[in-house]
C-alpha cells in the first residue's frame, strides 16, 4: 500500500515527485511546449489543446489536474461529440525502462487496461474503467480515457488533508461500499480488452489515493475504486518492490484505509506510516469498528473473504451503543467516596415510583428515538439513490406469492406499488415485474429457478434455502405468517379461550390431525377446521418452521388441511363459529392477515420450553394486542423489533436474489437499495411488510412516505 510518491531513482527531483512538482509546473508555465522538466529532466505534463488519438475517438486536453497513483491526470474532451472526458497519462521514461522493457509493456496495457462484465452490460460496480486505454507507440507514454468527470473526485487522501479524520458511522459507510465492490470483483468474471475472461479480479492496489469519494449530499457518499495493479503496476520502475495481489492484501490494506480515516492521518511525526499496532492511536469511541479494523488488517483473525468482512460488519453495534457503554464506564470510574452508592440509592427509589410509568413511556421513548435516528441515516428518497443503471430489466417472483400481493397495494388512489417501482428514477430505467407460478409439490421454486436459467434479471423470494451457490442475496424487508382463529363478538370466543397464544407444538398436532376438537386445547366443543393459504411460499415456510421438514409430519399434514384463498377463509371464519358449525384456524402471509379483524392473530410460543409467548401485533400504546382489545380500530402495528431480532418464530426475511455471474447484479442491487430508502422502507410498510429499522409515526401517516420531513 503506497502512502507516498512513486520514485523514480533515475531522476533527481528535489521534491521526490517527479509526476507532479512545482519545478515541473513551473517548466510548463514558462515553456509550455518543452517536452522535459528543466530541473531533473522528467517527461513534462502535456500542454492545453493537446490531442490524443485512439480507436474510438481524438481527445484534446483542457487542463491539467494533478497526479495520482502513478500517473497524471488531466481533464479533456472527445472532440467528435465534445463530451468531457478525464484523461489519465502513463509514463515509461527513458531512463527508467529500456525501449525493450517499454514496449513490452505499452502492448500488456492495452491488452489488460480496462474490464468490463461478460455479457458487454454497462454495470456500476463503483471501480473506475476506462473507456479506451491507448499506447503511444512512437513515444514514452500511455493513457486511459473514462467519459465523464467521476475519475477527477476526490481521493480518500486529499479527504484526510482538507476535513481531517472522519467519524466512526462514516468509516463504517467507506468500509460497507468498498467491500461490496470487493466482494462483486472478487467472486464475479471479467473481460479485459483482450478478449480474455478472467474469474476472480483482484484490485491489488488499495489506497488512500485509489478510493474516490463523492458527497454530493453533506449526509450521504460515495465510494469508488480505481487504479487496479494489473495496469497502474506496469508503470512502476523495475527495481520497485510491489506486493503479490490476493484477498488477503486488497482486505488488509482496506483495513489500514479505515485507520488512516478514522485516525485523521497516515503518517506519524517522522512521515513514516501510521502504525495500528499502537494502541494510543485509535479513537476511543467505537470498541467494535476498532475489533473490526484489527480483524481486517489481520492483527486478529482474519478475514477470509470480503464477503465475510462485510456480514460481519453489519452485524456490528451501532456506534452511539459503543458511546454510551463507555461513558458509563468513565463516569464510574471518575466517580469518588460514597457518591455512586448515593445517587444510585436516588435512582433506585425514583425507578421503584415510577416503573410503571418508566415502562410505558420513558423505555418506549428512548427506543423510538434511537430507531428513529436509524432510520434518519437512510437515503430519502427513490430519487436520491445514485448510479441505477439505464435499461429495461425484467424481475420476477412467485404469482401467488407476498411480492404479488405487495404490488398490489394502492398507497394512494391512483398509483399501485408496481406502477411506482417500474420507472422509479425516470423514464430510461425500468423494472418490470413478470411472475410466475411453482408446481404444487413445493420442492422447488420456480421464480428461482428461472432466474438460474436466465429467464430474469432477478428474483423477489423469502426461500433462502433455496439459493444456490450461483446466486446471492440482498434483504429488504420482513414477511411472517400470522396464525389467526375467529374473532367472535361472543364472550365465550377462542381468542380468550386460548389466552391469545399457541404453541408450535399444538399447531403440529392441529395440521397433522392429532388434536380435532377445541375442547382439548381448552376452548368449546366444537369441531377444528384446519385451513391453509394458497401462496406456495408461505405454505413452504409452514412446514419448514413447524414441521421441521419433517417428510412424515408433511405427509400427514397434506391428508389433513385444505387450501383455499385467505380472503375466502375471513369471509367465513367468523360465521362458521357463531352458528357452531367449525372453528376455523388457517395462517397467512402478513401483507393479506395484519390489517383485518375477522381472524385474531395469536401470539407463538416457539420450541424452547422456557420461551414466552410473542406477538407480532403491537398497540399504538406499544403493548402486544390481546383477545380483549378491538382490534377492528385499525389501531394495530406489526412490531418491528420481534422480528429485527427474531423473537417471532413465524417471521423471515425477504430478499432480492440475484446471479452471481455479474450480468445484472448493479441492477438487483440498485433495486434493492431503491426499497431501502426511507420511502421504500414506509411504502413497504404500509402494505404489509415490516420493515429493516423502526418507522417514525410522521411518515407511517403521511400520505406518499416522500414529502415528509427527516426524522
Amino acid at each position: 500500500m503506497s502512502l507516498v510518491e512513486p520514485r523514480y531513482q533515475d531522476y533527481s527531483c528535489s521534491q521526490n515527485a517527479p509526476l507532479n512538482c512545482e519545478q515541473l509546473k513551473l517548466t510548463a508555465e514558462q515553456f509550455p511546449k518543452a517536452k522535459f522538466c528543466l530541473e531533473c529532466g522528467f517527461p513534462a505534463i502535456l500542454p492545453e489543446k493537446a490531442e490524443i488519438k485512439g480507436s474510438r475517438g481524438t481527445y484534446q486536453i483542457t487542463k491539467f489536474l494533478g497526479s495520482r497513483g502513478m500517473g497524471r491526470l488531466y481533464s479533456g474532451v472527445k472532440i467528435d461529440d465534445s463530451l468531457p472526458v478525464v484523461i489519465k497519462e502513463y509514463l515509461l521514461p527513458s531512463r527508467s525502462f529500456n525501449t525493450e522493457e517499454a514496449t513490452q509493456r505499452q502492448e500488456t496495457f492495452v491488452r489488460v487496461a480496462g474490464v468490463s462484465s461478460v455479457d458487454g452490460k454497462n454495470q456500476d460496480f463503483r471501480l473506475i474503467t476506462p473507456y479506451e486505454a491507448i499506447a503511444d507507440r512512437q513515444g514514452d507514454r500511455c493513457y486511459t480515457i473514462t467519459k465523464g468527470n467521476l475519475e477527477a473526485s476526490q481521493t480518500l487522501s486529499q479527504y484526510l488533508r482538507e476535513k481531517a479524520a472522519m467519524k466512526g458511522d462514516q468509516v463504517r459507510e467507506v468500509l460497507n461500499q468498498a467491500l461490496q465492490t470487493l466482494q462483486f470483483l472478487h467472486s464475479q468474471k471479467f473481460r479485459l480488452p483482450s478478449g480474455q475472461v478472467q474469474q476472480n479480479l483482484l484490485h491489488g492496489n488499495i489506497s488512500l489515493d485509489s478510493l474516490l469519494i463523492v458527497q454530493n449530499n453533506p449526509q450521504y457518499l460515495t465510494i469508488y475504486l480505481c487504479n487496479l495493479a494489473v495496469w497502474e503496476r506496469l508503470f512502476e520502475p523495475p527495481l520497485a518492490q510491489s506486493s503479490i495481489p490476493s484477498v488477503s492484501l486488497d482486505l488488509n490494506d482496506l483495513g489500514r484505509v479505515a485507520f488512516y480515516l478514522w485516525v485523521g492521518r497516515a503518517v506519524d511525526s517522522s512521515s513514516q506510516p501510521l502504525d495500528p499496532r499502537d494502541t494510543q492511536q485509535w479513537p476511543s469511541s467505537d470498541p467494535e469498528l476498532k475489533q473490526f479494523i484489527y480483524r481486517l488488517i489481520g492483527l486478529e483473525t482474519p478475514f477470509e473473504s470480503a464477503e465475510e468482512a462485510r456480514q460481519a460488519l453489519l452485524q456490528l453495534k451501532k456506534e452511539k451503543q459503543a458511546d454510551s457503554a463507555a461513558t458509563i464506564v468513565n463516569t464510574e470510574q471518575k466517580e469518588k467516596g460514597f457518591r455512586i452508592p448515593l445517587i444510585l440509592l436516588g435512582l433506585l427509589v425514583l425507578l421503584l415510583l415510577s416503573g410503571g410509568i418508566w415502562y410505558i413511556f420513558f423505555r418506549h421513548s428512548s427506543k423510538v428515538d434511537e430507531n428513529s435516528s436509524e432510520f434518519a441515516q437512510l437515503v430519502p428518497t427513490f430519487t436520491d439513490v445514485n448510479n441505477v443503471p439505464l435499461g429495461n430489466f425484467i424481475y420476477t417472483g412467485e404469482k401467488k406469492g407476498t411480492w404479488s400481493n405487495i404490488l398490489k397495494f394502492r398507497p394512494s388512489s391512483d398509483s399501485s406499488l408496481e406502477k411506482l417501482f417500474i420507472h422509479p428514477k425516470g423514464q430510461n430505467t425500468e423494472f418490470k415485474y413478470n411472475p410466475v407460478s411453482s408446481y404444487d409439490d413445493l420442492k422447488s421454486s420456480e421464480p428461482i429457478e428461472s432466474l438460474e436459467k436466465k429467464q430474469f434479471d432477478f428474483t423477489m423470494t423469502s426461500l433462502e434455502d433455496q439459493v444456490t451457490g450461483d446466486l446471492d442475496k440482498l434483504q429488504i424487508a420482513y414477511d411472517g405468517l400470522l396464525v389467526f382463529v375467529p374473532f367472535s363478538k361472543k364472550d365465550q370466543n377462542l381468542p380468550k379461550a386460548l389466552d391469545g397464544h399457541i404453541s408450535l407444538e399444538k399447531l403440529r398436532k392441529i395440521y397433522t390431525g392429532q388434536v380435532t376438537n377445541w375442547d382439548q386445547l381448552g376452548g368449546p366443543n366444537l369441531l377444528i377446521k384446519p385451513l391453509a393459504p394458497t401462496e406456495p411460499e408461505a405454505v413452504r415456510q409452514f412446514q419448514k418452521i413447524v414441521f421441521k421438514d419433517d417428510e412424515q409430519q408433511i405427509a400427514q399434514y397434506k391428508k389433513t388441511v385444505s387450501q383455499q384463498l385467505t380472503e375466502e377463509t375471513q369471509q367465513q371464519i367468523v360465521t362458521q363459529f357463531d352458528e357452531g358449525e367449525a372453528g376455523i384456524i388457517s395462517y397467512g402471509i402478513l401483507s393479506k392477515t395484519w390489517n383485518q379483524c375477522a381472524g385474531y392473530p395469536l401470539a407463538i410460543i416457539s420450541d424452547d420450553e422456557k420461551s414466552a409467548a410473542t406477538q407480532a401485533l403491537f398497540r399504538l400504546n406499544n403493548q402486544p394486542i390481546n383477545p380483549s382489545d378491538n382490534i377492528c380500530d385499525k389501531r394495530n402495528l406489526l412490531d418491528v423489533g420481534t422480528f429485527v431480532n427474531k423473537r417471532y418464530p413465524l417471521g423471515y426475511p425477504l430478499f432480492v436474489i440475484y446471479r452471481k455471474d455479474n450480468s445484472v447484479m448493479p441492477a438487483a442491487y440498485k433495486f434493492a437499495e431503491i426499497l431501502k430508502t426511507r420511502e421504500g422502507q414506509c411504502l413497504l410498510s404500509k402494505a404489509g411488510l415490516v420493515p429493516l429499522q423502526y418507522i417514525p409515526n410522521n411518515y407511517l401517516n403521511s400520505n406518499d412516505c416522500k414529502s415528509v420531513p427527516q426524522p
